[in-house]
């Protein structure tokens, strides 16, 4: 008897080579990192201030560094002025970003 695979979480979607992240972002935290899943995104903390887009670059650069790929396979879609982002990152596996992210079940 085969194992059914388990679907991927509603934060995260493969479309094509490419994954999309459903990004809930909470500015000015004391410690930047994924702290669970809020209303089917992924949750995740900064310290940066929503100022000049210091958040959207601190963004990038934690989940490029959480997933070991290069600043520039990761970009925010939509949400640039939102708490709520979609990030675009190239040539990834979304089981494996599951993996690497170990999110924290709520």
């Amino acid at each position: 008897m085969t194992e059914a695979r388990s679907p991927l979480p509603d934060w995260i979607q493969q479309q094509g080579t490419d994954v999309v992240l459903s990004v809930a972002v909470q500015p000015r935290s004391s410690t930047t990192g994924v702290v669970g899943v809020h209303d089917g995104m992924l949750r995740v903390r900064l310290t940066a201030p929503p100022v000049d887009g210091a958040a959207n670059a601190a963004l990038i650069a934690w989940c490029a560094d959480a997933l070991g790929v290069r600043k520039a396979a990761v970009s925010i879609v939509s949400g640039q002025s939102s708490r709520r982002k979609r990030l675009l990152v190239r040539d990834q596996h979304a089981a494996s970003i599951v993996t690497r992210l170990a999110v924290p079940e709520n």
